[in-house]
């Protein structure tokens, strides 16, 4: 169903040469030759939707991440006093993402730098996951084969290429 949506978007945007979406509103309407007057049921019913398979998965994997930097006990399996720093964690993580929709950051903006920096912060990570998985002392018996490796490596340099084509058109465009 994403997919059909992003495609479908893609494809409605597209044709009519839009390429700023500044507005929920107009990213709902881009559904409308596929999905007529319910373009913008749609396109709630996804937000809604993504919105909530998003927010526990994003307070959960901050509470695991933090509590597990830290050394703090760190699974939904223990009960709250078993593990009480973890789940607030996941308590202060659902509030910062709640306070958020009180503020004036415009939603479509934040969507797009947060796309953005998700974008450049993969490479180091991409990098760290490759060193790591290549590494016998590290692996062992389950290092990575000569051809994952490789594989591995040209998505990272094709991450690396992607991310300093963004950096360049953003420098090299008129609007900034």
């Amino acid at each position: 169903v994403a997919m059909f949506i992003m495609v479908a978007s893609a494809a409605a945007i597209g044709t009519h040469a839009v390429t700023q979406i500044e507005s929920a509103a107009q990213a709902a309407s881009a559904l409308r030759p596929v999905a007529g007057d319910l373009a913008f049921a749609v396109f709630a019913a996804g937000i809604v939707g993504t919105g909530l398979l998003a927010v526990p998965v994003l307070a959960g994997s901050a509470a695991y991440a933090l509590a597990g930097a830290f050394g703090w006990k760190n699974s939904l399996a223990l009960r709250y006093g078993e593990a009480k720093k973890f789940y607030r964690i996941i308590v202060a993580a659902t509030l910062l993402g709640t306070a958020l929709c009180f503020t004036r950051i415009d939603p479509m903006q934040a969507l797009y730098w947060s796309a953005v920096l998700n974008g450049v912060v993969a490479v180091p990570v991409m990098v760290v996951v490759m060193r790591l998985a290549a590494n016998g002392a590290v692996m062992g018996k389950l290092r990575i084969t000569r051809s994952l490796a490789f594989w591995g490596w040209l998505c990272t340099a094709v991450m690396a290429a992607a991310v300093a084509a963004m950096f360049w058109t953003m420098l090299a465009s008129p609007k900034h």
